[in-house]
């Protein structure tokens, strides 16, 4: 990480790393500003009249949103879009699963009928057997 942040900030110097760094809190800061005054409006435009909630002040809406980040969508620090080996793994799973699929056509029309019709005797012979 350390050669990642030498790398970028190579040939910069100390008052435009500065800058970028007001410039980033400002940034973020007026995000969240934005997403808190989003919040609030649409809950104080919809929930009332659907849901007969009381109003959100400005903090409240804050609260619901950092609320919900940490319930439904995790915090992800130090991420940096890198997945782990394992979410990679389990999508190579997910995927190779799910190539079989493109098969399943073909086989529906040429065996399909026959296969469930198998099956159903099958299901239907071992019910019999064990009554």
């Amino acid at each position: 990480m350390s050669n990642y942040f030498k790398h970028k900030m190579r040939g910069k110097s100390p008052g435009e790393i500065v800058g970028m760094i007001i410039f980033g809190g400002i940034f973020i800061t007026g995000l969240a500003i934005l997403f808190g005054f989003i919040i609030m409006w649409l809950w104080n435009w919809l929930m009332p009249m659907i849901f007969g909630l009381t109003t959100l002040t400005f903090w409240q809406a804050v609260g619901v949103f950092i609320l919900a980040k940490i319930l439904l969508g995790g915090c992800n620090f130090g991420d940096s879009g890198k997945k782990s080996s394992k979410s990679r793994k389990k999508d190579k799973e997910c995927k190779g699963e799910f190539s079989k699929w493109k098969h399943y056509d073909d086989f529906w029309k040429e065996e399909g009928n026959k296969a469930y019709d198998a099956y159903i005797d099958r299901l239907t012979n071992n019910n019999q057997n064990h009554d």
